[in-house]
């Protein structure tokens, strides 16, 4: 009769145990976020700093991001990082960015782009809290994250990210850190004027020649 006892107890203490253990697995479970996202490029950067002599005021830059080169990679939201490597401010009227069918200039939809929730931002070069490493330099160039635009980048489409550089002294100074000879997917082209409130019907300006954008350095999905 002790002998039924002590199975019976080593039984129970079992279940127990096994109960307690699937019970971890369950919380465990929770605190992960199944839609959790894995930082990856959206399509192939720039592969090196080269930095560029323009003066900006009153220009924009068009890049071109093609759907052709995207990576597949599965994203609710797309953001694009910009690159300095000289100037003290940099003044930045509007942004936006257009969206075409594959290998055709006429917009079919356009959204802003922003920073800090502003679609004209001024970014301080000179802040440690905004480039870590000072001064901003050709060998110490400052990235800057825009904020996560919400939309998902589609191979059947073409994509323009346009930033029209307002008509100050601050943007004489500043400059890019493109214009690498490692251009990856992206290109782009600089017109003089603003360029960032085309319409929807409306067409990409002429002017492409495949060169590698000047601030435009990386398109992550986070």
């Amino acid at each position: 009769m002790k002998t039924i006892s002590k199975i019976a107890t080593c039984a129970f203490l079992v279940v127990a145990m096994a109960a307690c253990a699937l019970a971890q697995v369950a919380d465990q479970a929770q605190d992960v976020d199944p839609q959790a996202t894995v930082l990856a490029n959206v399509t192939e950067g720039q592969g090196t700093v080269a930095g560029n002599t323009s003066d900006w005021q009153g220009w924009s830059e068009l890049t071109l991001i093609p759907g052709g080169a995207l990576f597949g990679v599965t994203t609710k939201a797309t953001v694009i990082t910009l690159g300095f490597t000289a100037g003290s401010t940099v003044d930045i009227a509007n942004m936006v960015i257009y969206t075409t069918n594959r290998s055709s200039n006429v917009i079919t939809a356009t959204k802003k782009v922003t920073l800090g929730a502003k679609a004209n931002p001024s970014i301080n070069l000179t802040s440690t809290s905004v480039c870590p490493v000072q001064p901003v330099s050709l060998t110490n160039p400052c990235f800057v994250k825009l904020d996560a635009i919400k939309m998902a980048l589609s191979p059947l489409s073409d994509y323009y990210f346009v930033e029209y550089f307002q008509s100050d002294s601050n943007n004489v100074s500043m400059r890019g850190a493109g214009s690498s000879p490692l251009a990856g997917a992206l290109s782009g082209w600089q017109i003089d004027g603003d360029d960032t409130r085309i319409p929807v019907k409306g067409t990409i300006p002429v002017g492409y020649l495949g060169a590698s954008p000047v601030f435009t350095m990386y398109v992550t999905n986070e």
